[in-house]
C-alpha cells in the first residue's frame, strides 16, 4: 500500500499497533515463548525489534558482527542498549562471528572465495547463529525485509536473512518502515544512516549494490512494474527506471519462487 508521505504518520501509527497485535498472537496460536530478531543498526531491524519489544514477550535483539564496517557496528550496539534500556523484556545479545567466519574461509578452496558469495556466506552464518538461539528459548526468528526487498528487487540472501519464521514487514515499503521509525522514536542516528546489507568489508551501501538506486526509485519503479504495460504510457525517464529496476529484479525472482520440484507422471 502506498501512501502520501504527508499522510503517512497518522496511518502508520495505528499500523505499528496492528504488527505488534499480529505477532503476539501468531507467537500465542503457536506456543512461541521468546522472539529472535537480528539487529544490523539498519532502520529495517531496528523497527521489527522494537515491535517485538513492544509485544512485551521476551525478545533477544543480536548483534553479530563479521568483520563489520566500526559505524554500522556502532549504531547496531547503540540500537541494542537502547532496546534494553526501555524495554525490560529485551536482552540484547553480542555474538562475535569473526573466527567462525575466518575458519570458514581457511577451509574453502582457493577457487571458492568469490567476494559475493562470501558475502552471502555471512548472512547464513548469521541465520543459523538466530537459529541456534531460537531453538534454545522456544522462540522464532522474527524477518527484516521490507516489500522492496522481498517482492520487489529480491535484495536478501536465500537462506540467510530470507531465512526466517514471520515477516512483520514484509508488505511495507521501505518509506513506510522509516516513517514507523520516526513513530517509535527509534535513534535519529539510525534514521539518517544509508540502508546498509552490512556485509562488506568497505561498508557500502544498498544504493552503491543497487545500480545506484535510491528506495523512493525503487518504490516509484515497482508502481511502474505492477501498472498494466503500454508501448507510449510512461517517459523516457520512467522507461529507464523501470529497465534497471528490471536488471536487478529478474536475476533474483528464483529467491520469491517455489523451490521448483520434478513431478512425476502418473
Amino acid at each position: 500500500m502506498w501512501l502520501p508521505k504527508e499522510d503517512m504518520s497518522l496511518s502508520t501509527i495505528q499500523l505499528s499497533k496492528d504488527i505488534t497485535a499480529w505477532i503476539k498472537q501468531y507467537a500465542q496460536d503457536h506456543n512461541i515463548q521468546s522472539l529472535v530478531v537480528g539487529i544490523s543498526g539498519g532502520i529495517d531491524s531496528s523497527v521489527v525489534s522494537t515491535l517485538c519489544a513492544e509485544t512485551q514477550m521476551p525478545v533477544h535483539a543480536v548483534t553479530m558482527p563479521i568483520q563489520q564496517h566500526n559505524d554500522q557496528h556502532t549504531l547496531s550496539i547503540d540500537h541494542g542498549h537502547w532496546l534494553a534500556e526501555r524495554y525490560s523484556n529485551v536482552t540484547h545479545h553480542m555474538i562475535l562471528l569473526d573466527r567462525l567466519y575466518n575458519t570458514f574461509v581457511d577451509l574453502m578452496p582457493k577457487q571458492c572465495l568469490n567476494q559475493h558469495a562470501l558475502a552471502n556466506t555471512k548472512s547464513r552464518l548469521r541465520m543459523v547463529t538466530l537459529y541456534q538461539l531460537a531453538g534454545s528459548c522456544k522462540g522464532i526468528v522474527v524477518g527484516t525485509g521490507n516489500k522492496v526487498e522481498d517482492f520487489g528487487v529480491g535484495f536478501y540472501t536465500k537462506y540467510g536473512d530470507g531465512g526466517v519464521d514471520i515477516s512483520p514487514i514484509a508488505d511495507l515499503l521501505k518509506s513506510e518502515v522509516w516513517q514507523l521509525g520516526k513513530d517509535l522514536n527509534i535513534l535519529q542516528s539510525i534514521i539518517d544512516a544509508p540502508p546498509t546489507d552490512g556485509l562488506w568489508e568497505d561498508g557500502r551501501t544498498d544504493k552503491d549494490q543497487l545500480h545506484g538506486l535510491t528506495y523512493d526509485q525503487l518504490e516509484h519503479a515497482m508502481t511502474l512494474h505492477d501498472d498494466i504495460p503500454t508501448e507510449y504510457g510512461h517517459s523516457l525517464e520512467d522507461k529507464d527506471l523501470l529497465s534497471k529496476y528490471l536488471q536487478i529484479r529478474n536475476p533474483n525472482l528464483h529467491k520469491m519462487s517455489p523451490i521448483p520440484i520434478y513431478q512425476r507422471h502418473k
